[in-house]
């Protein structure tokens, strides 16, 4: 499965998570919902994975924690926020560049439309 037809399903999922459950709720209830979902469908899941970073052939074992990381292709970062800072995104291209994956997910919950709250970050795909 292609990092597009990852997403193409994880943006499906997200779409009926908030039309079900609307935006408000802690981003923790968003993420087991999805997680749930995801799983359902048969894909793999790593969630709160920690990521190590490596600096001059080091390892270092402080990174980060991806919220969630789907088929070992595509990254999803889940937000539950009034407004998406502009460092999100950027945080979200430097995790893809870490981890040398292509494709990254910001969802926030917290929007009217879903659609607004779907940033879509790609590392040279």
């Amino acid at each position: 499965m292609t990092e597009n037809e990852i997403a193409k399903i994880i943006v499906n999922v997200a779409f009926d998570i908030h039309k079900t459950l609307g935006p408000g709720l802690l981003e923790s209830v968003y993420e087991e919902v999805m997680v749930y979902e995801l799983v359902s469908l048969g894909l793999d899941v790593q969630r709160q994975k920690p990521i190590a970073v490596i600096w001059k052939d080091i390892k270092m074992n402080v990174g980060f924690r991806a919220d969630l990381i789907i088929e070992n292709k595509v990254i999803v970062e889940l937000k539950s926020v009034a407004a998406i800072s502009p460092v999100f995104p950027k945080t979200l291209l430097t995790y893809l560049k870490i981890t040398d994956l292509k494709l990254g997910l910001l969802i926030n919950f917290n929007v009217s439309l879903i659609k607004d709250g779907i940033t879509r970050i790609a590392n040279n795909l």
